[in-house]
């Protein structure tokens, strides 16, 4: 768990209904890029699909990390297996 002192919370120019969710989004997308977390770790930690989470990458043009696993799963998912 991280614990974020209140008077920063506070002094966040973010919607409080919407803060958990985006600070969760920006902590997914700089671990990812990092290479800290995988695709499928990072998407989870933001609460996003797959396919969401690509987008957004694609809307902050961050390089997606494709391993040869992530190719092999696409293939199977392609031709209709999971």
């Amino acid at each position: 768990m991280i614990t974020i002192p209140e008077d920063v919370l506070a002094s966040m120019k973010l919607p409080e209904k919407d803060r958990e969710r985006i600070l969760k989004v920006e902590l997914a997308i700089a671990l990812y890029r990092r290479g800290v977390l995988s695709i499928g770790k990072a998407r989870k930690l933001a609460e996003m699909s797959k396919w969401e989470f690509m987008e957004e990458l694609g809307r902050r043009k961050i390089e997606r990390h494709y391993t040869e696993k992530e190719l092999e799963e696409d293939i199977a998912f392609a031709k209709g297996n999971k």
